[in-house]
């Protein structure tokens, strides 16, 4: 077992509003794992195999990077988001959320889950594009990534916040007592925390291995009172890209974890058991499936890409530089756009993207999807299907 459980009593509480047995004093044990700072496991030969041959996918992934293909890493980082709030049972499927995300940006009001799969949308950019960056990791690098992450959420006032309370998984919601799982108690989690950034800084481990043992860790501390699944995920893929293994595309990991979460929490509470070889297989296999669904995908949206420009050559005769080549290009960022964002990510003029869109309306590449003349909205043709079937892992 890596790690040790030390017991507790939870005080009897006569003005807690609950069920009179959950009132009543109770014992319970929490987990305070070891430290991982200067761990360093052997592996089988045949588990080294595992993992090198998924770190071979995952590079393979990102061979294909140009900068030219940046839209395409943002829809997959979009897809990894979805996932990961999936595992948490925030539901959005790929059509609602794109809407509700054009929805957002020109202030309309949109639910309180799509408003939480956005907010881990921002979570995951800030902490691929901004943490992986940075010299090193620190605690307030995940407390910025969880501030990310919960801002929207209901109960947004923990947001950014490492607990100062116990909590647990499972059981009941009102005591520890009985719970599937509790977590060290609050006075060990700075501690760990710090343990565990300065096992995410070291390079002795491959990095597809570092990443499967930060994950685990963190989950295993549980340090916020909400949101530590969909934190813990972001920052498997700040350690991949820091590594260097994934610098441009993420493999959607949480699209595999999701589709099988029993599988997923069983490999974390083996982890915990000491039984590491099974968890760093299952993540490897997730990580090497997650690679090989992205590439298939990839080729996918390139030649939809190609469709829709062979669609305007036909209904058209257009410059090579006009704007609505450059709206194509960005389409698999933005599944359903809006003036204001075409022109920010084209960088060209307002009138020249509105011509633009008017153009690959008429050629049937974006689709309205309202009939208000202020704050349209259109939807790329054929996109958001291949992306539903990406997030159901086909």
């Amino acid at each position: 077992m890596r790690g040790r459980y030390v017991s507790h009593t939870w005080a009897h509480d006569p003005a807690l509003y609950a069920p009179p047995k959950y009132r009543r004093a109770c014992k319970y044990d929490a987990f305070v794992p070891e430290g991982i700072d200067d761990f360093n496991p052997q592996l089988t030969g045949e588990l080294a195999g595992v993992v090198s041959d998924a770190e071979a996918v995952t590079r393979s992934l990102n061979d294909r990077a140009r900068p030219a293909l940046r839209p395409l890493a943002r829809l997959l980082l979009r897809t990894e988001s979805i996932a990961s709030s999936k595992v948490e049972g925030l539901q959005a499927d790929a059509r609602s959320l794109a809407r509700a995300e054009a929805n957002a940006e020109v202030g309309k009001n949109v639910g309180t889950d799509v408003a939480e799969v956005l907010a881990n949308i921002d979570a995951m950019e800030l902490a691929v594009e901004e943490t992986a960056a940075q010299p090193t990791i620190t605690v307030q690098d995940l407390v910025d990534i969880h501030q990310a992450l919960m801002r929207r959420a209901p109960n947004a006032a923990i947001a950014g916040r490492v607990r100062d309370v116990q909590n647990w998984i499972g059981g009941n919601d009102y005591n520890p007592c009985g719970a599937d799982f509790v977590p060290p108690p609050p006075e060990q989690v700075g501690p760990l925390l710090a343990d565990l950034c300065a096992f995410c800084n070291g390079e002795h481990l491959p990095p597809l291995i570092q990443a499967a043992i930060a994950h685990a860790q963190f989950e295993t501390i549980h340090p916020f009172e909400d949101g530590n699944g969909r934190t813990g995920r972001a920052l498997i893929h700040v350690l991949l890209r820091r590594r260097g293994l994934a610098p441009s595309y993420v493999p959607p990991i949480s699209v595999v974890l999701a589709a099988n979460k029993d599988r997923y929490i069983d490999g974390l509470t083996r982890y915990r058991h000491g039984d590491l070889d099974v968890w760093i297989e299952r993540f490897a296999v997730a990580a090497a499936r997650a690679a090989t669904l992205a590439e298939r995908y990839l080729g996918r949206v390139n030649d939809l890409q190609d469709t829709w420009r062979a669609q305007l050559r036909h209904h058209t005769d257009l410059r090579a530089d006009a704007a609505a080549w450059a709206v194509i290009d960005a389409l698999p960022g933005h599944p359903v756009v809006t003036v204001p964002v075409a022109t920010a990510v084209t960088g060209r003029s307002k009138s020249s993207t509105a011509v633009a869109v008017d153009q690959l309306v008429d050629g049937g590449i974006l689709l309205p999807i309202s009939e208000s003349k202020r704050n349209r909205a259109w939807e790329a043709a054929g996109l958001l299907d291949l992306l539903a079937e990406l997030e159901a892992g086909r």
